[in-house]
């Protein structure tokens, strides 16, 4: 029997995610929504038409809300579904979601605005993060519909006046926390030295804390995809900015992220910003930085889910499409166990360690990218990463190694093209 789901943007339907008799999900605009001034899509890979859209032609975008590879099937096996199942899995998942998408059972009102949320006392806190590797996401806890993308434990919460809360139903969180992975030590202040550095640099990256509940350590990520809208006479209000990352963009379902299994490159990518970009000058020579920076420092799992299109004004005439800030950002060379191969190549060369000058050459050819700007924006960030990692404060030991990592890899990358 088929069934449906409304998917809203914001507080507005904007049309209906079907699985039909055959099990097939389909999705199609609502008239109400192709009609309205200003319609936005809801993926660059799912333009406004009347047509139904396939599930090869909206899976992309669809199934790259959700979990991926273990944490997916986890999720699956305590919901009773299939892993496989992207429409069964939005159902149970789809209230809180990265951007301004919400799936609500067809019919079903959007839940109000004065949303719950359900305060944490340390020890509820130090429970989930013990929960997380057999719970992922708290899939299938009463109240709970949350969905990130991703392989790693995380879950979305509301931090306000440093008390974190989780939220239920549909209400909107403001940080995704991260704990410790204990097949890699570390990762939590790896992750936190090398967004920080990013911001350090000139780079514009999410705000990050680290915090630790009874042994247990995490990382708190701010998320770009919210902000609080100032009310006259009342408190500010929480809302959701629209988001989506460059796989779904360019309707690549996440199992092929990397490009050696079909996913982008970074010549798509960068064609990607060029196209769709309100000020594309401005995000090209920001995404350049990001990916200079990840090579610098040895971030090898820079893939298309990692790199996001952030949306204002959707819904309006006003719209206006930027770069969003950088997330998820590991020198991923410190751990041995890690691929050496990089998520995407660099010129002809996916192995970081074999990337030669010639190879950012490669790469402003294919990208569009003047040369002599390349050969000098490279060694550049290489110092300002180097001056930078002398005015942040590291107290930690793996930070410490990571940081050595990347001194090392700048000046060797810094000096290899002023030879």
């Amino acid at each position: 029997m088929a069934r449906t789901l409304d998917v809203y943007l914001h507080n507005e339907l904007a049309g209906q995610l079907v699985q039909d008799d055959g099990g097939q999900m389909r999705f199609a605009y609502a008239e109400s929504w192709l009609n309205r001034p200003g319609a936005t899509p809801l993926s660059q890979s799912l333009p406004l038409r009347k047509e139904r859209f396939s599930r090869n032609e909206c899976r992309g975008f669809f199934g790259g809300i959700l979990p991926e590879q273990a944490k997916r099937e986890l999720i699956a096996r305590n919901l009773g579904i299939s892993a496989r199942n992207d429409y069964a899995m939005l159902e149970q998942i789809g209230g809180e979601c990265a951007g301004a998408v919400t799936f609500i059972p067809a019919g079903e009102k959007l839940p109000e605005q004065h949303y719950g949320y359900r305060p944490l006392s340390p020890a509820e806190l130090t429970a989930i993060l013990k929960e997380l590797p057999k719970r992922p996401l708290l899939a299938g806890d009463e109240g709970i519909r949350l969905s990130l993308a991703g392989a790693q434990d995380k879950v979305a919460v509301r931090i306000e006046d440093d008390e974190v809360s989780l939220p239920l139903g549909g209400a909107p969180s403001t940080h995704i926390l991260k704990p410790a992975v204990e097949r890699f030590a570390g990762v939590v202040f790896n992750e936190h030295l090398c967004m920080r550095l990013a911001a350090a640099s000139g780079l514009p990256a999410a705000a990050v804390e680290t915090r630790s509940v009874d042994g247990m350590d995490y990382l708190l990520v701010e998320r770009y995809d919210r902000a609080h809208r100032p009310t006259a006479g009342g408190p500010p209000v929480l809302e959701r900015l629209h988001q989506e990352d460059f796989c779904q963009a360019q309707g690549i379902v996440s199992e092929m992220k990397y490009q050696k299994e079909g996913g982008p490159s970074l010549k798509q990518c960068f064609g990607l910003l060029r196209d769709v970009s309100s000020a594309p000058v401005v995000d090209l020579a920001r995404y350049l930085d990001a990916v200079i920076f990840n090579y610098l420092v040895g971030n090898n799992d820079a893939h298309g889910k990692n790199f996001s299109l952030l949306y204002h004004g959707v819904g309006t005439e006003n719209l206006e499409i930027s770069l969003a800030p950088l997330y998820d950002i590991v020198s991923t060379v410190y751990y041995p166990e890690l691929s050496k191969d990089m998520a995407m190549k660099i010129g002809g060369e996916y192995l970081s360690e074999k990337v030669v000058p010639k190879d950012f050459e490669q790469l402003a050819e294919e990208a569009g990218l003047g040369k002599p700007l390349l050969k000098q924006r490279v060694p550049e960030l290489a110092d300002t990463v180097l001056a930078s990692l002398g005015k942040i404060e590291i107290a930690n030991p793996v930070a410490e190694a990571v940081a050595a990592l990347i001194r090392t890899r700048c000046e060797s990358t810094r000096d290899s093209f002023r030879r």
